[in-house]
């Protein structure tokens, strides 16, 4: 069982920064690749981003490739969401997940979630 806590969501304004953060319950952290997800209001959950295992692979969507970047710390069970040159567009409750095995641009592919964190974008 792994549990799953995002922090560091806010209010920030157009072309701004936050971080994100997902600690993770568990020995076994690095066996997990981690994903980010966000679901803006009236829409589905979409894939932001995903990290191996080991940190030596990341995948983005292409809408915000460039701008946001995933990193983990597996010593602190800890995946991270560095978002820069934020937009409105971007708002949303943003999740991370943990998947040993599935496919890691869908939802259906992981296995735990956490509960999120709101990212809110002023224009």
């Amino acid at each position: 069982q792994v549990q799953l806590v995002e922090s560091g969501g806010g209010l920030v304004q157009a072309g701004g920064s936050l971080r994100l953060s997902c600690a993770a319950s568990g020995r076994t952290f690095s066996r997990y690749a981690m994903g980010w997800f966000r679901q803006a209001p009236g829409k589905e959950r979409e894939f932001v981003s995903a990290i191996s295992g080991s940190g030596g692979l990341t995948t983005y969507t292409d809408s915000v490739k460039g701008r946001f970047t995933i990193s983990r710390d597996n010593a602190k069970n800890t995946v991270y969401l560095q978002m820069n040159s934020l937009k409105p567009e971007d708002t949303a409750v943003y999740y991370c997940a943990a998947t040993q095995y599935g496919n890691v641009r869908h939802t259906e592919g992981y296995d735990y979630w956490g509960q999120g964190t709101q990212v809110t974008v002023s224009s």
